[in-house]
């Protein structure tokens, strides 16, 4: 931890492909939101997972409406990860996942009841360290996770409160962190009575030192999945209070680089023709989002710069603008939305 920290700025400042520097990743992109989409892209970046796999997914509130559907995660499970866990850690607000015996309920609620889950920290805590941090020397998360020899992170790509979207870094650095020692040294200044008081780029920074500490101890043996459908502003931690889709769905994005799978994904919202991006724009800018990625650069992370691999189209290559030109700006939600919430059709 470096004394007198100072938190980076411009976190409300897009900067267009053509302005960055450095090489490129890989990065595949489906079209096809259905099991079959999601098992297709997982086989473009499954060779790097062995041994004991964790899949850390947000669960989800009770009745939440935007997760992804289960069926989709269950048919990835049974046919590509047989023996694989779903990890989860509780909650630092209390709400339907704040204690471990809630949690267990809630997971049977949203029908998550056809594998193994893991609530990482129920039986306590570990520390990992986060090498050339400016806010942690190390990160609290959930005992468990040590448990475990690759990871997945696959994640619901959303709006967020506080972070303004919630990608891989996301579903990582607030995930993988213990719900009581590690959220709270995320979120709240040391002292205060505010538990949200760590906001804009020092809740970024802080967010991504706590993924930094997971994706290198799962170095060589991690990888990333985007799924870009039931756009929310609204973090699942919202669950049904989260505020309706308006955003359209796109698809679906892997990479080994967690830096180029988030910012692909962002690339594609402001590249959401008609105006269908703004209110996903507008929330990620309002809260200053767009330093994740910048941080995650700066701390070796990834690249911003990427070549987007259409599965669709025998993995020709294409940019952000093409992979999203056909999409009307009108959300149409799908069968799966079936759950309480705002969003559901009577």
């Amino acid at each position: 931890m470096i004394k007198g920290a100072v938190a980076g700025k411009n976190g409300d400042k897009y900067l267009p492909y053509n302005q960055r520097n450095g090489e490129e990743a890989e990065v595949f992109f489906t079209r096809d939101l259905s099991a079959a989409g999601l098992k297709k892209i997982y086989d473009r970046v499954s060779a790097t997972l062995i041994g004991k796999v964790a899949v850390k997914l947000h669960t989800g509130e009770a009745q939440g409406p935007n997760i992804i559907p289960r069926p989709w995660v269950r048919e990835l499970l049974e046919e590509k990860l047989p023996g694989a866990t779903i990890v989860e850690t509780n909650t630092y607000y209390e709400g339907s996942r704040y204690t471990t015996e809630d949690h267990k309920k809630t997971l049977e609620i949203n029908g998550w009841t056809f594998c193994p889950v893991d609530i990482m920290d129920a039986d306590g805590v570990a520390t990992l360290p986060v090498l050339n941090g400016k806010w942690f020397d190390e990160m609290h998360v959930g005992r468990d996770l040590l448990l475990y020899d690759s990871f997945l992170a696959l994640t619901h790509f959303k709006g967020h409160t506080m972070g303004g979207f919630g990608g891989s870094n996301k579903n990582i650095g607030i995930g993988c962190a213990d719900g009581r020692i590690g959220k709270k040294e995320i979120h709240t200044v040391a002292g205060s009575s505010d538990m949200w008081s760590i906001a804009q780029e020092e809740f970024m920074e802080r967010m991504t030192e706590s993924t930094k500490a997971t994706i290198d101890h799962f170095k060589g043996h991690i990888a990333y999945i985007n799924v870009m459908r039931n756009i929310s502003v609204s973090c699942d931690c919202e669950g049904a209070e989260a505020e309706p889709v308006v955003t359209p769905d796109v698809g679906i994005v892997a990479s080994l680089d967690i830096l180029a799978a988030d910012q692909a994904c962002v690339d594609m919202l402001y590249a959401l023709p008609g105006g269908g991006g703004k209110a996903m724009v507008e929330r990620v800018e309002s809260r200053h989002g767009l330093r994740q990625l910048s941080y995650m650069k700066e701390m070796g992370m990834g690249h911003d710069r990427y070549c987007l691999l259409d599965l669709d189209h025998d993995l020709s290559r294409i940019d952000a603008q093409e992979a999203v030109r056909d999409i009307s700006p009108e959300w149409t939600p799908d069968r799966y939305n079936t759950f309480f919430g705002r969003n559901r059709r009577s």
